[in-house]
């Protein structure tokens, strides 16, 4: 090695952001492993490179002694005066050994560790960069599948859509561009890997603060979401400014923001409601498009019954009890729905019992 050498660390150091003295230090510490390695030796050794010139020098330790009796770790008195004056008895002293055929080594072992620290410092940007993104949605492109798995370039780092994760009759197909949900990013022997979604209900929430600039000012706040991906999501949102209609400013002037929503969820529909303190109140608009006649909320087990009209008692229970499903999750509540007919006739039952 020499000083050309230094100046291109120099260089690393700058362009890839990796430090030129750890990159040195960690040359020193390999090339110990190296000269063991090659010389067969069990000295107790270091290694020093020059921060200027790129001069390699490898360096036995020895104990200063008047008589010695292993050479490999001792030297006599006599013989360390003759490198320092300054040993004593006891002292450490440093001895060079350096091979003649030493330089080949270094150069070889200096470049396997700079290629490996450069590796490591970029997987170290790329996982800091991608783990602030986790919770965030971000753009990418299908590049290919595999069993069962959707591979997303997103910019310097492949993501993976895990089939759990891909809504049910979406079709990817190679160059697509889709939005993702950053659910994990995680540090692997291989470098980052981030696993994304387009079935967590932070997708819905995220597309619905880049569209909506209320929400991204805090006029607006989601409070809940609900969700069957692929069919259809309820958002409970309220607004902090009474001026502000928060389901207006989420469905946006004839629909366009939800419209922007509902295009990148390919077509699944959302119930926007307006979030309420009140839960009998909240619980009935949780069932929109619904009309609900009364609700009665035990707060204790937090279960409600809700009577709607006859003609109301499909609409309210949804297909295949979606409707009703979607409203339990998006308020926490367990929801019993009855008609006024079913009420009347439980009515009547009883007093005929009694």
């Amino acid at each position: 090695m020499n000083a050309e050498f230094i100046g291109a660390l120099a260089q690393i150091e700058k362009e890839k952001h990796v430090s030129k003295e750890v990159l040195i230090d960690a040359i020193e510490a390999a090339l110990i492993s190296a000269y063991k390695r090659n010389f067969g030796s069990s000295q107790n050794v270091t290694v020093h490179i020059d921060r200027l010139t790129g001069e390699v020098k490898v360096f036995a330790k020895k104990k200063v002694v008047t008589f010695v009796e292993n050479d490999l770790n001792e030297v006599s008195l006599e013989d360390a005066r003759e490198i320092s004056g300054a040993y004593e008895e006891d002292d450490i002293a440093e001895i060079e050994v350096t091979p003649k055929k030493f330089g080949r080594i270094a150069a070889q072992t200096a470049k396997q560790v700079v290629v490996q620290r450069i590796r490591e410092a970029e997987r170290g940007i790329i996982f800091s960069e991608y783990s602030n993104k986790e919770n965030d949605i971000v753009t990418g492109i299908v590049q290919r599948a595999d069993k069962g798995n959707v591979f997303i370039e997103m910019g310097k780092i492949e993501a993976v859509l895990a089939a759990n994760e891909q809504v049910p009759g979406e079709q990817y197909q190679y160059g697509d561009r889709i939005k993702v949900y950053v659910i994990e990013v995680k540090k692997t022997s291989k470098g980052p890997q981030v696993y994304v979604s387009r079935t967590h209900p932070g997708l819905v929430k995220r597309l619905f603060e880049k569209e909506v600039p209320e929400i991204h000012d805090g006029i607006v706040a989601i409070k809940s979401i609900s969700r069957e991906p692929g069919s259809r999501s309820k958002i409970a949102v309220y607004s902090v400014d009474f001026n502000v209609d928060p389901v207006g400013a989420c469905v946006g002037q004839k629909g366009n923001r939800v419209q922007v929503v509902v295009e990148e969820l390919r077509g699944e529909k959302i119930d926007i409601i307006k979030w309420s303190s009140d839960p009998a109140e909240y619980i009935a608009t949780s069932l929109s498009p619904a009309k609900v006649l009364s609700v009665k909320v035990n707060e204790t087990d937090k279960t409600a019954k809700v009577i709607v009209p006859d003609y109301q008692l499909s609409l309210a229970i949804g297909k295949e009890g979606q409707n009703a499903r979607l409203a339990a999750k998006l308020t926490g509540w367990k929801i019993d729905i009855r008609s006024e007919t079913q009420v009347v006739g439980n009515t009547q039952e009883n007093a005929w019992s009694n």
